[in-house]
């Protein structure tokens, strides 16, 4: 059984945002999928990933009663009704912080964190037939009794080789919070490090940790997307907090930073700093912040955002792209996404398109009717090919939270597809996830 369509089947070309003229790029937005009309609760932090091979398009988000996925086998068109990863639904443990990915083989892989007993560590389920079953499920058990975690990402590379980086310390009680009361947690202090760990088995088993952050146990990295070079080059952009008190773990707040491995991951270069000295993310931010993505061309692009001040005085939050085009030794700088200046989240996310070409988005709730997600164009030739464009059609509430991410993927006919959490109208407090792809002239 398919889930219902909440847009008209044909395409549709909506307008840009209200307020900027429209360049040269113009977009049109396909049916928009309500994926979670059969899931009661919350719906929240989706997470996607397309098969290049086949076109099919998989969804991974918090919901259903734990972590649930979807898949379209027509484009985006329509959607399979949910169903729960195994391994993360149960009356004695929680799971939460979706992530996904594809390897070569088509073998799906939907990792998510699970926290049982006194640990907390990613959980790796992997389907053989393209997402129909979920036949394998490895933990990533850590050594320590009683340990911290958070926010897993996977990637698989030419070979075979499956990646995950999470955020890990090996003592939970040095972690402590500042939670938003419409969204999650960010961290106050702790012993904060991106570790990876490898699967050579297709997912049946893992290695040891290595540190993608240098300073273990107190490097105050989090949250390590990476991208995988058809060379097998491993690249990460990770969260980098600096840890001021090695005994409490206090820490300042926080730059992006690039690294890369050659051997698997089990060493790391230097790390280098992209964005703007000053340019900083507060330990108050709540949302998952900092995306890499690689275009056909191999050049790299980096999109987060950083909190500060206008020249007002008045607080921002502004969203940020960057560059690279030797292969990460060096970034442009930081260019502005939204043309917002306002102190609300602007949670970015990028993929790479053609040579040259990458798809920045970001979901917001800059306007004050609420929540809604946004794709803007951009060329290393050419700078922004658009103004920030409005993919959804409803609003979300501001005091719902839609998720820390969202998804954003290129497909194989040059469309990109979309996911998102929101709490629109129709649905009053309940946030559902919705899914649509976008054509880009």
């Amino acid at each position: 059984m398919l889930v219902a369509i909440t847009a008209g089947a044909g395409a549709a070309v909506a307008a840009p945002v209200s307020g900027f003229a429209s360049l040269s790029a113009s977009y049109s937005v396909g049916p928009i999928v309500n994926l979670t009309t059969s899931c009661a609760g919350q719906n929240a932090e989706v997470e996607q990933a397309v098969d290049p091979a086949i076109g099919y398009i998989y969804e991974e988000w918090m919901g259903c009663s734990g972590i649930a996925f979807a898949r379209s086998t027509d484009g985006g068109r329509t959607f399979s009704d949910p169903v729960s990863v195994p391994g993360s639904v149960g009356s004695n443990y929680n799971s939460w912080d979706p992530a996904l990915a594809v390897a070569p083989d088509g073998t799906v892989y939907a990792a998510f964190m699970l926290s049982h007993s006194s640990q907390w560590y990613p959980v790796v389920a992997a389907s053989f037939d393209h997402g129909a079953t979920f036949s394998q499920v490895a933990s990533l058990t850590p050594p320590n009794a009683k340990n911290w975690g958070d926010r897993d990402f996977i990637a698989v590379g030419p070979d075979g080789t499956v990646y995950v980086t999470w955020d890990y310390g090996p003592e939970r009680t040095s972690v402590t919070f500042i939670c938003s009361s419409s969204g999650s947690c960010a961290f106050a202090t702790g012993d904060l490090n991106v570790v990876m760990q490898t699967s050579s088995d297709r997912g049946k088993t893992f290695g040891q940790m290595s540190y993608v952050s240098p300073g273990f146990p107190a490097s105050g990295g989090d949250s390590g997307p990476m991208v995988i070079e058809p060379s097998g080059r491993v690249d990460v952009l990770y969260q980098g907090y600096h840890i001021t008190d090695t005994t409490t773990y206090a820490m300042d707040p926080a730059y992006s930073y690039f690294t890369f491995s050659n051997d698997h991951g089990v060493t790391w270069s230097a790390p280098v700093r992209v964005g703007t000295q000053g340019q900083t993310m507060s330990l108050s931010e709540w949302w998952i912040d900092g995306a890499i993505g690689r275009d056909a061309g191999g050049n790299l692009y980096a999109t987060w955002d950083t909190q500060g001040t206008n020249a007002d005085g008045s607080a921002n939050d502004l969203g940020w792209l960057s560059f690279s085009t030797d292969g990460g030794q060096t970034w442009s700088a930081p260019i502005q996404g939204p043309s917002d200046q306002l102190n609300v989240p602007h949670i970015m996310e990028v993929a790479g398109g053609g040579s040259g070409i990458a798809y920045v988005g970001w979901l917001s709730n800059s306007n004050p009717l609420g929540y809604a997600q946004y794709l803007r164009a951009f060329s290393i030739n050419h700078g922004w090919l658009s103004a920030p464009f409005q993919v959804s059609t409803q609003f979300g509430d501001s005091s719902v939270w839609p998720g820390d991410t969202f998804g954003i993927s290129t497909m194989p006919s040059g469309r990109v597809a979309m996911s998102w959490g929101s709490a629109v109208p129709s649905t009053g407090k309940k946030s559902d996830i919705y899914a649509t792809t976008v054509g880009v002239n």
